[in-house]
């Protein structure tokens, strides 16, 4: 499936690399699950940008990114993405969560970006079938690299190992 993938059991914010993915909510004023690590983590630069952030544009949409500092996380940057909550398929969750990973692989490219972190989006308290999200993640990110040579690592970090074990299975 290619060397620029690699899989991780582990706590996102303690990667080394240039950004990593926070799958926020739409306030981006952090919450629960990887959100409110990642804001404990990385201290008050971050939450300061997402206020700039809301006051410039209002909320941040399902499936849309936007990108802040790091601060105290050994991460240049956070790319804040919000994922869809899993409302049974039929309400166009799977394009919403393909867009997460998109825009927020897109915006990392903009901001030169070589190394990237993606947590397993959508599947805590949103509720996105784990299965499903692994498939949709590992594709959407799978033709990115296929289309975009600057990206030199992509990280799936997975908290649990239910993840890490569906992860595993679809990579290899």
């Amino acid at each position: 499936m290619g060397t620029r993938i690699q899989l991780i059991l582990g706590d996102i914010t303690k990667l080394k690399v240039d950004a990593i993915v926070n799958a926020a909510n739409s306030s981006l004023m952090g919450g629960g699950g990887v959100d409110g690590a990642i804001h404990r983590a990385g201290g008050p630069a971050i939450l300061e940008e997402c206020r700039q952030i809301i006051t410039m544009q209002g909320h941040c949409e399902t499936g849309e990114a936007v990108i802040t500092t790091g601060g105290n996380l050994p991460s240049r940057f956070v790319i804040h993405t919000v994922g869809p909550v899993w409302h049974g398929g039929s309400n166009n969750e799977q394009r919403m969560l393909e867009n997460a990973y998109l825009n927020s692989l897109k915006l990392a490219i903009e901001n030169g970006v070589e190394t990237i972190a993606f947590p397993n989006i959508s599947t805590g308290v949103y509720g996105f079938p784990k299965d499903k999200a692994a498939q949709i993640a590992i594709k959407t990110v799978t033709d990115f690299l296929t289309a975009n040579d600057q990206l030199k690592m992509v990280y799936f970090v997975c908290f649990d190992q239910e993840n890490f074990e569906l992860y595993d299975h679809l990579l290899h």
